[in-house]
């Protein structure tokens, strides 16, 4: 197993989520950047779906207990085996030794993927954790362990893997609808806004000029879905994450067709909007 030393500000275990439960109300949740949890895995020599550690800025460190293959993606991080700098993306960490993933200087959330996954009790077939509803296990504490599964047998993946991409800038597509008539037309598509410092998992608050709205009246609460672009009273856009919620009462002015992007947005990056169809 896996014994935490650091848990760091936010550490969660994280596998592709638990989908098809929004009837219930439960959102599918799962891992932020699915390509990076994805790679890491690969190298592990896990299946896709294998649940992995998702840090947050910070990083954590963890005790091995047994001797493991890790691969380690996503944002850049200085990681060091007892207290030992060490480079690339796959370490063999010996029984005892603790691995440390330290600050992000590059992008926000570090994947660590072990062989054979973290086998944490699964919730609605996901390991997932789910911050806004409490689904799936708790979020890292110290002290706390995390049991390993059994190697899978998969063949780990050669390929060269790379630093997350952490653009200051990001130009995400949004297909408008259902209540893009409640605002002045274009007004979404002109103007830029900057990821605010309070955005989680749940969803990404942008901070810029306030879209205006055009229809006074209130909305009962409707389903939204993953990357919904909900106008609250502020005129402020928020985008929806992982761990959003299933319905909510602010229109929605439209619907991110790739979020992807934002897991690796700091706060202070720009992002813009263009319209699809």
């Amino acid at each position: 197993m896996i014994t935490v030393v650091r848990p760091g500000p936010l550490t969660t275990v994280q596998d592709l989520g638990r989908p098809g439960y929004a009837h219930l109300g439960v959102p599918r949740s799962g891992v932020l950047d699915q390509a990076a949890l994805r790679r890491a895995n690969a190298l592990a020599g896990n299946p896709p779906e294998a649940a992995g550690l998702e840090t947050t800025l910070l990083g954590c460190a963890l005790r091995f207990e047994v001797a493991a293959r890790v691969a380690v993606t996503g944002a850049v991080a200085r990681l060091r085996l007892d207290k030992i700098d060490v480079a690339g993306a796959v370490i063999d960490v010996p029984a005892g030794a603790v691995l440390d993933i330290g600050r992000a200087t590059a992008g926000v959330r570090s994947y660590l993927a072990v062989e054979g996954g973290i086998d944490v009790e699964p919730v609605l077939g996901s390991r997932s954790t789910d911050t806004l509803s409490g689904l799936g296990p708790p979020k890292l504490s110290d002290g706390m362990t995390l049991p390993l599964g059994a190697a899978a047998g998969v063949s780990p993946g050669l390929s060269a893997v790379g630093p997350a991409g952490a653009a200051d800038e990001l130009l995400l597509g949004v297909r408008l609808g259902p209540r893009d008539d409640w605002f002045v037309a274009g007004e979404l598509f002109a103007a830029a806004y900057t990821v605010s410092p309070v955005s989680n998992r749940v969803g990404c608050r942008l901070a810029g000029s306030a879209l205006t709205r055009t229809e006074p009246g209130e909305l009962p609460s409707e389903g939204v879905v993953l990357g919904a672009v909900q106008v609250p009273a502020d005129g402020q856009p928020l985008i929806f994450l992982a761990d959003h919620p299933t319905t909510g009462g602010y229109p929605v002015i439209g619907v991110v067709d790739d979020v992807s992007p934002l897991a690796q947005a700091r706060p202070g990056t720009t992002v813009r909007f263009r319209a699809i169809d």
